[in-house]
Protein backbone atom coordinates (compact mmCIF):
# COMPACT_ATOMS: atom_id res chain seq x y z
CA UNK A 1 0.00 0.00 0.00
CA UNK A 2 2.93 2.51 0.42
CA UNK A 3 4.22 1.45 -2.09
CA UNK A 4 0.97 2.15 -4.53
CA UNK A 5 1.06 5.77 -2.43
CA UNK A 6 4.12 6.13 -3.55
CA UNK A 7 3.06 5.23 -7.01
CA UNK A 8 0.21 7.82 -6.71
CA UNK A 9 2.78 10.46 -5.65
CA UNK A 10 4.61 10.18 -8.46
CA UNK A 11 1.82 9.75 -10.58
CA UNK A 12 0.17 12.62 -9.27
CA UNK A 13 3.73 14.78 -10.13
CA UNK A 14 4.43 13.66 -13.20
CA UNK A 15 0.62 15.13 -14.35
CA UNK A 16 1.48 17.66 -11.71
CA UNK A 17 4.36 18.71 -13.84
CA UNK A 18 2.96 17.78 -17.50
CA UNK A 19 0.55 19.98 -16.54
CA UNK A 20 2.70 22.88 -15.63
CA UNK A 21 5.06 22.11 -18.80
CA UNK A 22 1.52 22.05 -21.19
CA UNK A 23 0.77 25.66 -19.41
CA UNK A 24 4.18 26.98 -19.78
CA UNK A 25 3.93 25.76 -23.44
CA UNK A 26 0.30 27.31 -23.63
CA UNK A 27 1.56 30.60 -22.48
CA UNK A 28 4.73 30.44 -24.30
CA UNK A 29 2.31 29.92 -27.46
CA UNK A 30 -0.30 32.54 -26.40
CA UNK A 31 2.33 34.94 -26.04
CA UNK A 32 3.83 34.24 -29.67
CA UNK A 33 0.32 34.05 -30.80
CA UNK A 34 -0.88 37.02 -29.19
CA UNK A 35 2.76 39.25 -30.58
CA UNK A 36 2.14 37.48 -34.38
CA UNK A 37 -1.51 38.72 -34.02
CA UNK A 38 -0.52 42.54 -33.00
CA UNK A 39 1.84 42.15 -35.39
CA UNK A 40 -0.44 40.97 -38.39
CA UNK A 41 -2.77 43.96 -36.79
CA UNK A 42 -0.40 46.75 -37.30
CA UNK A 43 0.52 45.73 -40.69
CA UNK A 44 -3.04 45.64 -41.52
CA UNK A 45 -3.21 49.02 -40.14
CA UNK A 46 -0.48 50.88 -42.10
CA UNK A 47 -2.08 49.39 -45.58
CA UNK A 48 -5.37 50.22 -44.97
CA UNK A 49 -3.41 53.58 -44.08
CA UNK A 50 -1.85 53.68 -47.34
CA UNK A 51 -4.91 52.12 -49.40
CA UNK A 52 -6.63 55.15 -47.83
CA UNK A 53 -4.08 57.66 -49.17
CA UNK A 54 -4.16 56.32 -52.44
CA UNK A 55 -7.41 56.39 -52.97
CA UNK A 56 -7.66 60.04 -51.72
CA UNK A 57 -4.46 60.98 -54.04
CA UNK A 58 -6.22 59.29 -56.75
CA UNK A 59 -10.07 61.33 -56.25
CA UNK A 60 -7.66 64.61 -56.33
CA UNK A 61 -5.91 63.18 -59.25
CA UNK A 62 -9.43 62.68 -61.09
CA UNK A 63 -11.25 66.09 -59.65
CA UNK A 64 -7.77 67.97 -61.17
CA UNK A 65 -7.64 66.58 -64.54
CA UNK A 66 -11.55 67.13 -64.95
CA UNK A 67 -11.15 70.58 -64.62
CA UNK A 68 -8.59 70.72 -66.45
CA UNK A 69 -10.43 69.52 -69.08
CA UNK A 70 -12.95 71.86 -68.65
CA UNK A 71 -10.54 74.57 -68.92
CA UNK A 72 -8.36 73.18 -71.76
CA UNK A 73 -12.25 72.54 -73.61
CA UNK A 74 -13.62 76.62 -73.07
CA UNK A 75 -9.57 78.08 -74.15
CA UNK A 76 -9.22 75.20 -76.81
CA UNK A 77 -9.95 78.07 -79.47
CA UNK A 78 -8.28 80.52 -78.12
CA UNK A 79 -5.05 80.79 -80.25
CA UNK A 80 -7.30 80.10 -83.98
CA UNK A 81 -9.50 83.39 -82.76
CA UNK A 82 -6.46 85.33 -81.89
CA UNK A 83 -5.17 84.53 -85.26
CA UNK A 84 -8.19 85.32 -86.56
CA UNK A 85 -8.43 88.70 -85.13
CA UNK A 86 -6.24 90.47 -87.71
CA UNK A 87 -8.64 88.97 -90.76
CA UNK A 88 -11.38 90.58 -88.95
CA UNK A 89 -9.81 93.65 -88.98
CA UNK A 90 -8.91 93.41 -92.14
CA UNK A 91 -12.87 92.85 -93.09
CA UNK A 92 -13.75 95.82 -91.04
CA UNK A 93 -11.42 98.36 -92.80
CA UNK A 94 -13.14 96.69 -96.08
CA UNK A 95 -16.16 97.52 -94.88
CA UNK A 96 -15.11 101.02 -94.27
CA UNK A 97 -14.03 101.41 -97.78
CA UNK A 98 -16.96 100.08 -99.27
CA UNK A 99 -19.08 103.30 -98.13
CA UNK A 100 -16.40 105.86 -99.58
CA UNK A 101 -14.52 103.72 -102.54
CA UNK A 102 -16.01 103.67 -106.05
CA UNK A 103 -13.47 101.97 -107.58
CA UNK A 104 -14.79 98.33 -107.77
CA UNK A 105 -11.65 97.13 -109.14
CA UNK A 106 -9.55 98.40 -105.80
CA UNK A 107 -12.47 96.63 -103.43
CA UNK A 108 -12.01 93.30 -105.44
CA UNK A 109 -8.40 93.52 -105.02
CA UNK A 110 -8.60 93.94 -101.46
CA UNK A 111 -10.93 91.08 -100.95
CA UNK A 112 -9.22 88.67 -102.41
CA UNK A 113 -5.99 89.35 -100.09
CA UNK A 114 -8.50 89.47 -97.45
CA UNK A 115 -9.53 85.85 -98.30
CA UNK A 116 -5.75 84.74 -99.42
CA UNK A 117 -4.93 86.30 -95.90
CA UNK A 118 -7.73 84.45 -94.66
CA UNK A 119 -6.94 80.76 -95.88
CA UNK A 120 -3.24 81.09 -95.33
CA UNK A 121 -4.23 81.40 -91.39
CA UNK A 122 -6.75 78.10 -91.33
CA UNK A 123 -3.91 76.39 -93.14
CA UNK A 124 -1.63 77.59 -90.56
CA UNK A 125 -3.53 75.94 -87.86
CA UNK A 126 -4.09 72.49 -89.53
CA UNK A 127 -6.75 72.79 -92.28
CA UNK A 128 -6.36 71.47 -95.53
CA UNK A 129 -8.82 71.38 -98.36
CA UNK A 130 -9.95 67.73 -99.74
CA UNK A 131 -8.99 67.82 -103.42
CA UNK A 132 -11.98 66.61 -105.07
CA UNK A 133 -12.24 68.12 -108.96
CA UNK A 134 -11.75 65.67 -111.48
CA UNK A 135 -10.81 63.25 -108.81
CA UNK A 136 -12.05 59.37 -108.46
CA UNK A 137 -15.29 58.92 -106.16
CA UNK A 138 -14.04 57.77 -102.87
CA UNK A 139 -16.87 57.48 -100.46
CA UNK A 140 -14.02 57.85 -97.21
CA UNK A 141 -13.48 61.56 -98.20
CA UNK A 142 -16.45 62.84 -100.56
CA UNK A 143 -20.48 63.09 -100.18
CA UNK A 144 -21.82 62.22 -103.38
CA UNK A 145 -25.29 63.97 -103.92
CA UNK A 146 -26.29 63.29 -107.34
CA UNK A 147 -25.00 61.15 -110.62
CA UNK A 148 -25.05 63.11 -113.51
CA UNK A 149 -24.55 61.77 -117.35
CA UNK A 150 -20.66 61.81 -117.96
CA UNK A 151 -19.66 65.12 -119.90
CA UNK A 152 -16.51 62.64 -121.57
CA UNK A 153 -15.99 58.74 -120.96
CA UNK A 154 -12.81 59.45 -118.78
CA UNK A 155 -15.33 60.98 -116.56
CA UNK A 156 -16.96 58.24 -115.64
CA UNK A 157 -17.09 57.64 -111.45
CA UNK A 158 -15.11 60.54 -111.58
CA UNK A 159 -16.18 63.73 -109.72
CA UNK A 160 -17.38 66.18 -112.07
CA UNK A 161 -18.64 69.32 -109.83
CA UNK A 162 -17.82 70.26 -106.22
CA UNK A 163 -21.04 71.61 -104.65
CA UNK A 164 -18.94 72.15 -101.23
CA UNK A 165 -15.44 71.40 -100.31
CA UNK A 166 -14.52 69.35 -97.83
CA UNK A 167 -11.81 69.83 -95.10
CA UNK A 168 -8.93 68.11 -93.08
CA UNK A 169 -7.75 69.26 -89.79
CA UNK A 170 -4.48 67.82 -89.00
CA UNK A 171 -5.20 64.61 -90.89
CA UNK A 172 -8.28 64.26 -89.83
CA UNK A 173 -11.97 65.14 -91.89
CA UNK A 174 -14.15 67.47 -90.21
CA UNK A 175 -16.23 67.50 -93.33
CA UNK A 176 -16.81 65.78 -96.29
CA UNK A 177 -16.76 67.07 -99.85
CA UNK A 178 -20.26 67.36 -101.64
CA UNK A 179 -19.69 66.12 -105.03
CA UNK A 180 -21.42 65.50 -108.27
CA UNK A 181 -20.39 62.32 -109.46
CA UNK A 182 -20.15 61.27 -113.75
CA UNK A 183 -21.70 57.58 -114.72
Amino acid sequence: MVENQEQNQQDNSQETLDNTVEQNQEEVGSDETSATTSKLEQELAEQKDKFIRLYSEFENYKRRTAKEKLEFASFANKELMTALLPIVDDMERAEKSLETTTELEALKEGLKLIFTKFAKTLESKGLKIIEAQGQAFDSEFHEAITQIPAPSEDLKGKVVDVVEKGYFLNDKIIRFAKVVIGS
